[in-house]
């Protein structure tokens, strides 16, 4: 945690960030949430492992794995 403007902010990786946004793509998009994934990728910013680590956490595997294939 760190402590910004007086509010605690939470610190994650990438790869949660990215598994975050396929678990609120509802509410952000799915548009979004793929944009999100690749980027990621297009950076080197997470492995697939950490990605689909991430993805297990959140329960999203199922929803990210066609779009994790399609990178791979």
């Amino acid at each position: 945690m760190m402590h910004v403007d007086g509010i605690d902010v939470r610190i994650t990786t990438v790869a949660k960030t990215v598994a975050d946004c396929f678990r609120y793509r509802n509410t952000v998009g799915t548009d979004v949430a793929i944009e999100a994934l690749k980027d990621a990728w297009r950076r080197k910013a997470a492995s697939v492992d950490e990605l689909v680590a991430a993805a297990t956490i959140d329960r999203v595997t199922t929803v990210m794995r066609p779009y994790l294939e399609s990178l791979a």
